[in-house]
């Protein structure tokens, strides 16, 4: 796949170097501006999955786009700023085009302009309480909301959302001292001013908060908010990655990263450690804790850099490193408030949270497995490493080593990942044939196949899916539908992502720039099942669908915006493994058990309830309204506190394996504890369990041809 597109991209690169190279010492826009308006010209038009033309339609889009991104909840920009930027409504792509990006810098300059009037506006405002008496509403749909007609106006629109959010606080303030009150009567309650004014200090401190962190991106972070108004034009998925952003992908995508294993948080001027991970350089170390504060940082025996004050991005980068090598950081305890140095060797760290794992439960007499897939990982850089396929098959063979009866995949909230360990995976669970297609721009559907004969379960099988289930969930969910080789149950319908992207560093295509310029995903295949639907919008429909808090929101790829549409493609030739003597028997009688459980008919009235809920935008800011439309609101909710509350009979244990690991590993331990209490508490695995418990195999598996 990668030469069909590397190889023209690499021809046409020494025609745009030398097009470059002419320009570098001319002034004008900075050089990764031109590189990256090459990309978006040439890269976007010639393989992204869209012939999509860089027109005026197009213009507009990054115009309103951009602008929305920057202003979502209308506090910054008026009617005169609109009109004033209006001159590049269908400028845009002509200025791409010709490197240039006077509509950015227009935009830019006018928002940092109206970011510092913003702090005097609600610093202002909350110096005072609001009239909390005067009948007054805000209507939070701020995309239907027009922008405000003068800077009048806008100070209002900063009045009313300030105001909300007081109100919201005094009530939250109210309940939470009726609660102490319930408890002790001997509790002194606050008048409404003492509660207001504590109200508005919190407000204030929240506002002061996020303007801190406002104040500490640069301008690269918003540049690439405008980039990424640009190739999102071509679909939803086509991003533009900074170095960070990338670096956190590579990291996300691989379950591991170089460095001391600690999860920071910046928490005004001083970076705090989180959380230590389990097996990593600072947990072995020892002397790290969480809730330490660093001080400094300094690599080996050189001079520490003072980290307070510094942007938690930055402080990142001196704090990770490769592997093998020190740094000593000065830390303040937690504990005493000390100061100590504490050097740590870094090392690989594997995220554990990222890996699959396993649970072994019993059910009438029989063993059954769980695995738990929170992603299709991979590490790009290193095929030799774990992956999801890898963990996989080493996991389902411990399994079988316990003499378990039948497998659940958990696939619930998995966003996908790799499709080459999609692909893997679906192989374990049929002999050989195809898994998924995908398609290129304009050319016919290749079709990736499992060649390995061998089977790794052939046994019972249970999907779990949810409307988060994206990608290359999909496509594992939908090859075993198709092949009728596993029961699909969830949320009625997976999320409907059924597109390809792949990671284009911009260096490749401009080597004589010496900065990190960052990457570009872009799509540029769509996926098909190998019954020939394409898996884009639809997503995978459950055999068994059970309702969820999300059966009637609106969300998932087919409410998108520029989201690409549904179609089809000729079927691929694969074989049914007709391997159950049941299978609709039992998908029907789940069906039945699910329509009679009194608990999944809560489910379904509360995700009603929520769906009504969600649809209205319209508080009101008189405080006593604003008050007994939040009681009616409290007492309506009561009637769904228990919605979730359930308790199975079944226990949770860990596979033998994992018994010596927990030994040394008290994190380890913890963890799996609290993810077998979730189980026995888990109604979707319940009825997956009863499903996959009442599946029977044919003693002769046999093959119906398509």
């Amino acid at each position: 796949m990668k030469t069909k597109i590397f190889i023209p991209i690499a021809a046409f690169l020494l025609v745009a170097q030398g097009m470059f190279a002419t320009n570098t010492s001319s002034k004008g826009d900075p050089e990764k501006d031109r590189v990256i308006v090459y990309v978006l010209k040439n890269i976007l038009s010639r393989y992204h999955y869209v012939q999509k033309k860089i027109n005026d339609d197009f213009s507009e889009y990054v115009y309103t786009d951009f602008i929305e991104s920057l202003d979502p909840s209308k506090r910054y920009f008026t009617q005169a700023d609109l009109k004033e930027f209006s001159q590049y409504k269908y400028m845009i792509d002509d200025q791409l085009r010709n490197t240039n990006i006077d509509f950015y810098k227009l935009v830019y300059g006018r928002f940092l302009t109206k970011l510092a009037t913003a702090k005097t506006t609600y610093r202002e405002l909350l110096k005072q309480p609001f009239n909390y008496n005067k009948k007054e509403l805000i209507n939070v749909d701020y995309e239907k909301l027009p922008y405000a007609e003068n800077e009048k106006e806008l100070v209002n629109y900063w009045r009313k959302q300030l105001k909300l959010s007081v109100i919201g606080r005094i009530d939250d303030l109210e309940a939470e001292q009726e609660a102490k009150f319930k408890k002790d009567k001997k509790f002194k309650k606050k008048g409404f001013a003492a509660l207001e004014k504590e109200a508005r200090a919190k407000v204030l401190k929240n506002m002061d908060e996020l303007y801190a962190r406002i104040d500490e991106l640069e301008n690269s972070d918003w540049y690439s908010t405008f980039l990424n108004s640009v190739v999102s034009g071509f679909d939803p998925h086509t991003t533009y990655m900074s170095p960070r952003v990338k670096s956190r992908f590579d990291q996300d995508m691989s379950g591991k990263l170089e460095g001391i294993g600690a999860r920071l948080q910046k928490k005004g001027m001083y970076t705090h450690i989180v959380e230590l991970i389990s097996g990593g350089p600072a947990w072995k170390q020892g002397e790290l804790e969480a809730g330490d504060i660093i001080l400094k940082v300094a690599q080996g025996e050189e001079k520490p850099i003072d980290i307070v004050g510094m942007r938690l991005d930055d402080a990142i980068k001196f704090i990770k490193g490769k592997k093998g090598t020190e740094v000593r950081l000065t830390v303040k305890k937690k504990i005493d408030g000390s100061t100590k140095i504490i050097p740590i060797v870094r090392d690989v760290v594997e995220l554990e949270e990222t890996f699959v794992k396993s649970s072994i439960v019993e059910k009438n007499g029989k063993k059954y497995g769980i695995i738990n897939l929170p992603k299709f990982y991979i590490d790009f850089s290193d095929l030799n490493r774990r992956d999801a396929a890898k963990d996989m098959e080493k996991e389902i063979a411990r399994l079988k080593k316990e003499k378990v009866s039948g497998l659940i995949i958990d696939l619930r909230d998995n966003g996908g990942g790799s499709l080459k360990t999609a692909i893997e995976i679906g192989g374990l669970f049929i002999d050989k044939g195809p898994i998924v297609q995908v398609k290129y721009r304009g050319e016919d559907p290749l079709v990736k196949n499992d060649t390995d004969e061998r089977v790794q379960w052939d046994g019972p099988l249970v999907v779990m899916v949810n409307e988060f289930s994206a990608s290359a969930s999909e496509i594992f969910a939908a090859a075993m539908q198709d092949y009728k080789r596993g029961v699909i149950i969830g949320g009625k319908q997976t999320y409907g992502k059924g597109t390809v992207q792949n990671i284009l560093p911009i260096n490749r295509f401009y080597q004589q720039y010496p900065g990190d310029l960052g990457a570009l995903k872009m799509t540029i295949q769509k996926f098909y099942r190998i019954n020939g639907g394409s898996t884009q919008k639809e997503g995978v429909y459950a055999d068994i669908a059970l309702p969820s808090r999300y059966s009637y929101m609106k969300f998932g790829e087919r409410d998108l915006d520029g989201a690409l549409p549904w179609d089809r493609v000729a079927q691929a030739k694969y074989t049914t493994a007709d391997s159950y003597s049941n299978f609709a028997n039992v998908v029907y009688e789940s069906k039945q058990r699910v329509l009679a459980d009194k608990k999944f008919q809560k489910i379904n009235e509360y995700a009603k309830w929520l769906k009504a809920n969600q649809d209205n935008n319209e508080y009101s800011l008189n405080y006593k309204e604003f008050k007994k439309n939040t009681a009616n609101k409290t007492k309506e909710s009561k009637k769904f506190t228990e919605v979730f509350k359930f308790t199975s009979n079944l226990t949770f244990n860990s596979p033998k394996y994992e018994f010596e690991l927990m030994k040394k590993d008290s994190v380890l331990k913890d963890k799996r504890v609290a993810w077998h209490k979730n189980l026995k508490k888990d109604i979707y695995m319940n009825e997956a369990l009863n499903v996959l418990s009442e599946l029977k195999m044919k003693n002769d598996h046999h093959l119906v041809k398509h």
